[in-house]
């Protein structure tokens, strides 16, 4: 058992000078922290909205990506999992298990038969526009910290943040596999 108490300065977890105060990446640390927490209680919410119309999460998700979505054209498998960031084959999964609930509809593309397009039933919208309610009550909590430049600027910061965060996976599973 160690007697000393002589602590020794724990390695850097990031070198870039623009994430390090006075040398230490403590703030780092921190802020990746403090967005976990927030993506925790970000999941709670979209868990709680899906709970209360009778989904989980990602189909909740899925389904108000294709109303949202459909409004500007036709909404393919391949769309959503772009929109999503999520693999086409999940969301194949996923969205037939809301064919199957009456919830979407699926139809051949009209310009390439080997895509299908989807479309939210009636009984889908009306889940959602029960729902709607609450979301806006919820959701304005959730983001009350923003003002209006504030949710535009982080809105861009998001999207930024999600293509660094997509190659950082695809950098840690090459590093993961050992021949880096």
């Amino acid at each position: 058992m160690p007697t000393s108490t002589t602590q020794t300065k724990p390695p850097l977890t990031v070198s870039r000078p623009e994430l390090l105060i006075d040398g230490s990446d403590r703030d780092f640390r921190a802020l990746v922290h403090g967005m976990l927490a927030f993506a925790a209680r970000l999941e709670a919410v979209r868990t709680g909205f899906a709970g209360i119309i009778g989904l989980t999460g990602i189909q909740y998700t899925i389904l108000i990506s294709v109303s949202h979505l459909e409004r500007v054209g036709d909404v393919s498998v391949s769309m959503i999992a772009a929109h999503l960031h999520l693999s086409g084959a999940f969301v194949t999964i996923e969205t037939g298990k809301l064919l199957k609930l009456g919830l979407l509809t699926k139809r051949p593309d009209q310009h390439d038969r080997r895509r299908v397009c989807l479309g939210i039933t009636r009984k889908g919208a009306g889940l959602l526009r029960r729902l709607a309610p609450v979301q806006a009550r919820v959701n304005d909590v959730l983001f009350e910290f923003l003002d209006a430049a504030q949710f535009r600027h982080f809105r861009g910061l998001v999207d930024r943040m999600t293509e660094c965060g997509d190659r950082a996976v695809a950098l840690l599973e090459y590093l993961a596999t050992g021949t880096a």
